[in-house]
């Protein structure tokens, strides 16, 4: 049997908000497996799926480009917030972006190589290190535009469009507010959503229910999971009156593709405790 650690209950229970006894009874039931063990606790539950922010690690900003059919969004990373807003780093970014849309590498090590020139003499002047972190390229049969939250730039999106450009760019925002897994329900993979209705019928199982209304207990909660991670399903951010769907067929406007960042998505960010650090040279 696995050993279960005081940190994978922590990571549990930060993942579903549940008691720490409840994620390690989970945890033994689940012989270590964390995926495992909060399917068990959302059978026995409830709880909601796990929402993973997380700590945002890194520092950096969005960057895009658009070359006639070809749109680029890249994530550049650097040490500190100070640096992220210095002018230099942020027209490297933008370098980066242009040179992904221009170049179309197959991936991030073949576009760090064609900027390592450039990165270095930033690095040299800034003090810090920087390194490119990722890249999406959309090869757009239709039109393209993009949007970027806040002066920060650490939320953004680029979106392939049928129609308006202003309708695609405020659906943009709401992609970026409201964060879709993909477009439709029939994009999203299957066996997620064959999980979801495993834990649902579990749950209305457990619940009692007869087998009839159980049923219907299980067909209404996916319909409702499927209308929460698809950009259609969900509600428009700008009038949560109607969803996006009806937002865009009102504005005869049909978003094809998107891609969407997060500045730091998926790192985690050391925590540095000065006080201690002071106070340990101090003894030195």
């Amino acid at each position: 049997m696995s050993a279960i650690t005081a940190k994978m209950v922590a990571d549990l229970r930060a993942a579903t908000g549940l008691g720490m006894m409840e994620c390690k009874k989970a945890l033994v039931e689940a012989d270590g497996d964390m995926a495992k063990a909060e399917e068990i606790l959302r059978i026995k539950s409830g709880a909601k799926a796990s929402k993973l922010a997380g700590r945002t690690a890194a520092e950096g900003v969005l960057a895009y480009a658009i070359e006639g059919k070809v749109g680029a969004l890249v994530e550049v990373n650097c040490e500190t917030d100070f640096v992220a807003k210095d002018a230099g780093f942020i027209a490297f970014a933008q370098s980066v972006a242009k040179t992904a849309a221009e170049k179309k590498p197959a991936t991030v090590e073949a576009l760090a190589e064609l900027v390592e020139g450039e990165r270095k003499a930033v690095i040299a002047k800034l003090g810090e290190n920087i390194s490119v972190r990722r890249f999406e390229i959309i090869e757009a049969a239709n039109s393209l535009t993009t949007y970027i939250h806040g002066a920060a730039a650490t939320e953004g999106v680029l979106v392939e469009y049928k129609g308006d450009e202003t309708t695609a760019r405020q659906v943009g925002m709401h992609i970026v507010a409201s964060k879709p897994q993909c477009i439709s329900a029939e994009q999203v993979d299957p066996e997620v959503v064959a999980k979801e209705r495993h834990i649902y019928t579990e749950q209305a199982i457990a619940s009692g229910k007869p087998a009839e209304i159980a049923a219907k207990m299980v067909e209404g909660r996916v319909k409702k999971f499927l209308a929460e991670v698809t950009l259609l399903g969900q509600p428009f951010v700008m009038n949560p009156d109607q969803t996006v769907e009806q937002f865009l067929k009102q504005q005869g406007t049909e978003i094809v593709n998107f891609v969407r960042f997060k500045v730091g998505d998926g790192i985690e960010k050391k925590e540095v405790d000065y006080a201690a650090e002071v106070a340990a040279a101090a003894k030195v």
